[in-house]
């Protein structure tokens, strides 16, 4: 398969990358209103992780993923009850300050660590090679398992935030955090649960992301730039706004390269102008 169907498969497993690894940031964004530029390094928390877990202890990839992502999650946990709850009254400036300060901690600590190079890729025999989904048509078995894996996750998110009792609480602390407390919500406990599923989601994506994308100590900073615009264009506080953001963003980054490999970033940039001049207030803007 080659042409415009392998542009589109590509993207599309580039943009469930990239949802993956940002709607946690678009949901801590809608709720607790922090700008949290620290969220790509919870995606790279769970990366080297998954690293060590997979190719330092031997851990089965399929178990590595999955564990990586609770212990990234058990970290945003601990960091937000310990910093992160102390901005949430404070204005975007201090809030802006302080994560930025938190990436290029890890950044110091990580690559002390493990050193400024890559990461390696360990991949279970079954995810290496091609898959013939028809006869002339074969794509990579890790990207079509990314592509089935991402949208399980993204329809679990959907349905965890859409239909039942927590992701109601989520909803209503959303509209107005402090009515929601009056009405016997525990916010504080609520702002800690979503922050470590955020930063859980993040660092599932940045383990699965080392085959794709790669990882080393800086991966906060060279995909901010993308955290923020899938999260500006969906619409802070949505998943379907994420997900259609990151698809979209996704699918034009790898058309580019393939086309247009001499325009750089061009074309995303000017797809994030256009799209919010026409929908300042994102794609599934919050009523």
């Amino acid at each position: 398969m080659s042409g415009l169907p392998i542009v589109l498969f590509d993207g599309t497993v580039y943009g469930m990358l990239l949802f993956l690894m940002s709607v946690g940031l678009s949901v801590t964004l809608g709720l607790m209103g922090v700008v949290n530029l620290a969220h790509g390094s919870f995606a790279a928390i769970g990366g080297f992780a998954s690293v060590v877990l997979v190719h330092r202890l031997g851990v089965p990839f399929l178990l590595g993923v999955p564990l990586a992502a609770l212990i990234t999650a058990a970290i945003g946990g601990v960091l937000e009850a310990v910093l992160f709850r102390r901005l949430y009254r404070r204005g975007p400036l201090d809030q802006v300050l302080f994560t930025i300060g938190i990436v290029y901690v890890w950044i110091a600590v990580s690559t002390r660590i493990w050193g400024a190079g890559q990461q390696p890729a360990d991949l279970p025999a079954f995810l290496q090679g091609q898959i013939a989904l028809w006869p002339g048509a074969e794509v990579g078995a890790y990207r079509l398992f990314l592509l089935i894996l991402g949208g399980v996750l993204a329809a679990g998110i959907f349905f965890g935030l859409e239909r039942t009792r927590f992701g109601a609480r989520v909803r209503a602390a959303q509209s107005d955090r402090d009515m929601a407390g009056g009405v016997g919500i525990n916010v504080d406990r609520l702002f800690l649960l979503s922050f470590a599923i955020g930063a859980g989601l993040a660092g599932a994506g940045g383990a699965l992301a080392i085959p794709v994308i790669g990882l080393d100590p800086s991966f906060p900073l060279k995909y901010l730039a993308f955290f923020l615009i899938v999260v500006s264009l969906g619409g802070p506080g949505t998943v379907t706004g994420s997900l259609v953001a990151a698809l979209i963003v996704g699918i034009v980054d790898v058309a580019g390269k393939y086309y247009l490999p001499g325009a750089g970033g061009f074309l995303i940039y000017a797809l994030v102008v256009a799209m919010l001049i026409w929908r300042p207030q994102g794609l599934v803007a919050r009523t």
